[in-house]
This record gives C-alpha cells, sequence and structure tokens, in this order.
C-alpha cells in the first residue's frame, strides 16, 4: 500500500521543525501529502527527492521563512489546521486557503485554541482562507477538545512546541495518535496517559516548550484506511483472498477491522512488528458467503458512541458493507461527517438507494437495511475520495456496470487506487 497519508503530513511537517536533515521513506502519494510539502516549501524548507525516498532539511523550529503568498492547502484539511499551530508560534504573517470544500469545512474548533495561546487569526466566519498573525513566544495552555479531532490536537500540540511551559490537550474520546509518536521520534519530550477529567476518565497528551528537534529517518508503513477497501472487497466476496503487507496497524486505526469480525468477516493481522515507533503488520483476509451467522437477523449491528472518532474514515464504507450482512448496520454520534470533503451522510444514503438497498437517514449518522441485493447504477461521489471509494467496492458487490462520476477524486488520498484494484480482481 501507498504511504499511510495521517503519517507521511506529520513526518514531513515535524521534520521541517528538526535542526538536520531527516529521511522519509514511503511517503504518501496522495494529493493531500503534496499540498503539505509545497506548503513547506514556500515557508523556505528544502525538500528533495521523491515518494520513493524524501530528504527534508529542516529550519529548526524558529527558521521559517514568511511565505511570498497565500499558502494553499488544497483539499486537506490536515495541512491547514496542523500547519495553523506551526505558523502560530512563528513571528510573521501567514494566508492559508483552500480549494471550495475545503473552504467550506469548520476552522473554528482550532482559531479559539491558538488564540487563547496568543496568535492573532482571522477567518471568514470561521472557515477558510485563515490569516495567521503569530507570536514568537505563545502561552501554554490546558485545553479540553470540544470536538474529537486528532487535527485540533496535533494542531494546539504543535503550537506548544513555542510555548514556555507546558500545553496539555484533554480528550474525552481517543483519537489519533500519530502525532505523539512521531513526536517522539524527533526527540519532543511528550507526556500521555489516562487522567481523571471533571469527575471522568479522560486521556491527555502534553508537550512543553520551548522545544527543540532533532533530525530522525522515518519509515512510512502502508496505509490501512486504504487497505480498507480492498480489505472489504475481498472479505465481502465469496473465494477471495488477499494479504496486505507492512500496513499500519497503531491501535487507533484498527476498529474498523474488529468491525468486520463482529460481522464474522474472516479478517486477521499477523506478522507484527514496530517501525519508526508505529506497530506494523500483515492483514489476511479470505471471502465467504455467510456472514454475521450468530448476530439475530432483525438487530443490526450498533456503532456509535466512543469509537467514530476512530471509524471517521471508514464509516461511508461500513455502510456499504452493511447492506450486505444479516440486520445490516445503524451508525449514530456521527454528525462529524456532514462537515467532511462532502457531506458523506447524505452522499453514502443517496448512492446505497441508488444502488438498491435500504437506507434511514438520521441526523447524526444512517440506518442501512442487510442483505440487499446492489444492482449497477450510477454513482455520485460528490468529489469526495472515500466515497468514491466505498461506491467501487460497492459495484463490484452489484450486479451489472456501475458508473462512478469525477472518479479522479480518488487522488486526494490515494492516485493509484483503480490501477491496484484492476491488478487484484479478477474477472
Amino acid at each position: 500500500m501507498p504511504g499511510d497519508k495521517s503519517i507521511s503530513h506529520r513526518a514531513a511537517l515535524t521534520a521541517a521543525l528538526a535542526d538536520g536533515t531527516s529521511s522519509i521513506r514511503n511517503f504518501s502519494t496522495s494529493a493531500d501529502c503534496t499540498a503539505t510539502l509545497s506548503c513547506l516549501a514556500a515557508l523556505g524548507v528544502a525538500i528533495e527527492g521523491d515518494n520513493t525516498a524524501l530528504a527534508i532539511n529542516g529550519a529548526g523550529i524558529d527558521g521559517l521563512r514568511e511565505s511570498s503568498g497565500p499558502l494553499d492547502c488544497g483539499n486537506s484539511g490536515t495541512t491547514m489546521r496542523l500547519l495553523a499551530g506551526i505558523l502560530a508560534g512563528q513571528d510573521f504573517k501567514s494566508t492559508l486557503t483552500g480549494d471550495e470544500s475545503l473552504s467550506s469545512r469548520p476552522m473554528g474548533r482550532i482559531i479559539e485554541p491558538l488564540q487563547m495561546m496568543g496568535a492573532r487569526i482571522s477567518s471568514r466566519d470561521g472557515r477558510a482562507p485563515l490569516v495567521i498573525h503569530g507570536h514568537r513566544k505563545l502561552n501554554a495552555i490546558s485545553y479540553e477538545l470540544l470536538v474529537a479531532s486528532a487535527q485540533v490536537k496535533s494542531c494546539i500540540l504543535l503550537a506548544g512546541l513555542s510555548t514556555t511551559g507546558r500545553t496539555e490537550v484533554i480528550e474525552n474520546e481517543i483519537t489519533r495518535d500519530h502525532t505523539e509518536r512521531i513526536l517522539r521520534s524527533f526527540g519532543v519530550q511528550i507526556e500521555t496517559g489516562d487522567a481523571e477529567h471533571k469527575g471522568k476518565n479522560a486521556r491527555f497528551a502534553a508537550v512543553t516548550g520551548p522545544a527543540r528537534l532533532s533530525s530522525h529517518n522515518v519509515s512510512i508503513p502502508g496505509d490501512i484506511s486504504s487497505a480498507a477497501y480492498f480489505i472489504a472487497a475481498a472479505a465481502l466476496l465469496p473465494g477471495s483472498s488477499l494479504e496486505v503487507s507492512d500496513v499500519g496497524v497503531n491501535p487507533t486505526r484498527v476498529l474498523f477491522l474488529e468491525q468486520l469480525r463482529a460481522l464474522g468477516l474472516d479478517v486477521e493481522i499477523t506478522k507484527m512488528q514496530e517501525d519508526s515507533n508505529e506497530p506494523v503488520g500483515e492483514i489476511r483476509v479470505r471471502g465467504s458467503a455467510g456472514h454475521n451467522s450468530s448476530s439475530p437477523s432483525d438487530s443490526p449491528l450498533m456503532i456509535r458512541g466512543l469509537i467514530i472518532p476512530q471509524l471517521i474514515d471508514e464509516l461511508p464504507l461500513l455502510a456499504v458493507v452493511g447492506s450486505q450482512i444479516k440486520g445490516g448496520i445503524e451508525i449514530r454520534n456521527a454528525a462529524e461527517l456532514r462537515v467532511k470533503e462532502s457531506d458523506r451522510i447524505a452522499a453514502t444514503a443517496q448512492n446505497l438507494r441508488a444502488l438498491g438497498a435500504e437506507v434511514v437517514e438520521f441526523d447524526d449518522g444512517l440506518r442501512v437495511g442487510g442483505e440487499a441485493r446492489l444492482r449497477g447504477a450510477k454513482v455520485d461521489p460528490r468529489g469526495d475520495h472515500r466515497i468514491a471509494m466505498a461506491f467501487t467496492v460497492a459495484a463490484l458487490l452489484a450486479e451489472g456496470e456501475t458508473e462512478i462520476t469525477d472518479s479522479e477524486c480518488v487522488a486526494v488520498s490515494f492516485p493509484e487506487f483503480f490501477e491496484l484494484l484492476e491488478s487484484v480482481v479478477e474477472r
């Protein structure tokens, strides 16, 4: 699989702040990660090589220089939110822009904590473009996440590198911990653990600034969120067998596999090891005709509550899986899906219905009736890469031809998707 997109963003941004030259192998080929590299180059970071092996000559924590123009983040919310945290601690003005989709996504969730830390930020009603007037010595804060978001947590931690004192982020729901792992690899003293907060159990991550980062060589594991589409297809198509090697199996990312197993699908992780502070393994999948035999036929698998942030990228795909499983799936507490690259709840419901599945849409999720006989249809992914890939899996299961419009949108995260799929599908 191509390099993990989430880890690639963080590796490049952290390497840019380090002293010395860092090598990054298997960097993501996604358009989102290319946007991150372009922004760093505009800020004076020297980058050589390609996705196979990048060399990033770090500018140091205070060595970035003002860009001559706006920093275009493309479609990448991760680029905009994490880079905003870094730029908040610089002593120059920066403007972060993006495409139409990114410019419609909420940025107030990072503006508030960064302003608490001393940065001045103006926006278009809480959305991009963001104009950031950085401050070299930000205030250290303790901040409780209002929305479960690894991007917001990462933004604050990266800003915390430029403070004098301890910056702490408290989260009531577990989110991806790639930023904590990568910062530790680059020599940052970072605290993580459990703590009681307002009478409840919570997680925290904290950094103490001002910090200095040392260069580090990073090997990016394969992207499990990209692998998910192949895993789901192989598990649902009888007679299929698939092995995905050298893929990241971070505990905050493998809950999707546990949901597949809960539905009776044959998926396992083997050959576990650790590389560049991230767990890596092999995923083996076998397709069978019978699924979910242990669950009542009228009882959908419920996906809700604290696990939603760990499944956020895979929820449209799980909805597709639900159309083939006895009892189906119900997804709730996932209103965040409505402010992704598209309204993913609406897009998923619309396209599943077009293929013949029964769907009930809620404000915060949807219910998919099980064991539908899907039929080929025209699918509109609304320019959203994850919708396009999820419904490619549905198309493999459907009778007849399915047309996916604007299919090139997969390049946002996985430009090789259709080529790789062609190589493993037998006709």
